[in-house]
């Protein structure tokens, strides 16, 4: 299972460079549960054939990424940007409590934070859990 996950995180990341056939069969398998022999019989091939396909998209798959590296950019990326929001979104709580006053400009720090959150499709927390 976690194997699976990882290999979708890579088709996710690296699909665009494998060939059309390798595309449809990996994402029969992984998005659409197919099994080998019902892939087999829709592709009109073997099992065997789905099953070596498989196998090479995910060494494929993987050889990209120790070249390229995008899975683990893209985890520090989140690592980071999650550490930074939650420092931001902390200071903007306790500045609610010291300065009063400044409820409109940090009312519109939140919807500038909440339009970041919405652009890059991360779940936006509610205000108790901020």
């Amino acid at each position: 299972m976690k194997d699976d996950l990882h290999f979708l995180r890579l088709w996710d990341l690296y699909s665009p460079l494998l060939t059309p056939t390798q595309k449809e069969i990996t994402d029969l398998y992984f998005n659409y549960d197919l099994s080998l022999g019902e892939i087999a019989e829709q592709k009109g091939v073997s099992r065997q054939s789905v099953s070596d396909c498989l196998h090479k998209c995910r060494k494929q798959l993987e050889t990209y990424d120790e070249k390229l590296k995008f899975d683990q950019m893209l985890t520090d990326l989140s690592r980071e940007y999650s550490a930074y929001m939650t420092t931001v979104l902390r200071w903007r709580k306790a500045q609610e409590t010291a300065h009063p006053e400044w409820k409109e400009e940090l009312q519109t720090l939140k919807t500038a934070l909440d339009g970041v959150h919405t652009e890059f499709g991360v779940e936006i927390i509610s205000d108790e859990d901020r």
